[in-house]
């Protein structure tokens, strides 16, 4: 009869246990989803106002460009700076590179398992649209990826043009389970036309 009761609570716990894991689990994706949603409306407030827009108060960030891959039919929510805390949101513009869609080379980094798990199907000449914060879209083509070690400098090739580049970075390899690493995974992208509204 102990014996009976003693398995009984014990299923009870594990069952609370697993009930426990089940629920924190699906708040991380609804908190996610909500973060997405919040992003994209702050997005759509900066293009109409002109005005820098925070996707919650207390957000140390805001979105500062919009890129669309047609290839794979995806949009992505680019947001101010590249810190971790960032990241967990949605890639993030590289401070002290050019601002997205301007002349130079404009450093976009994401996580290779969450925003930036297509980077490895692009391929040369694969069309990437970049939308800024006025609401302009530039139009660029993949020219090439490769590997390197961040503790050592790195330059990004010359554009044939000297116009806008974009330099999308992600962790390597691309399908590590271990967070982390030295390693990145570079894919660049060239303007490729006019802009437009």
């Amino acid at each position: 009869m102990r014996r009976s009761k003693l398995l009984v609570a014990g299923a009870l716990l594990f069952g609370a246990l697993g009930a426990w894991q089940l629920i924190d689990g699906g708040w991380i994706y609804a908190k996610a989803a909500l973060a997405k949603g919040m992003i994209a409306d702050a997005w759509a407030e900066t293009i109409s106002t002109g005005v820098k827009i925070k996707p919650w108060p207390w957000a140390d960030t805001w979105p500062v460009a919009k890129l669309h891959f047609p290839t794979h039919k995806r949009d992505i929510t680019v947001l101010a700076g590249a810190q971790g805390a960032t990241l967990a949101f949605g890639p993030g513009h590289l401070d002290g590179t050019s601002p997205p869609g301007t002349p130079g080379n404009s450093v976009i980094a994401g996580h290779r398992d969450t925003s930036f798990t297509l980077l490895g199907d692009l391929k040369p000449g694969d069309p990437i649209d970049l939308q800024n914060d006025e609401g302009f879209w530039f139009s660029y083509r993949v020219a090439g990826s490769t590997i390197v070690d961040s503790r050592e400098q790195w330059f990004p090739p010359e554009t044939g043009t000297g116009d806008s580049m974009l330099t999308l970075v992600t962790c390597w390899p691309l399908d590590s389970i271990v967070p982390g690493g030295p390693m990145r995974y570079l894919v660049f992208a060239e303007e490729s036309g006019g802009n437009h509204r």
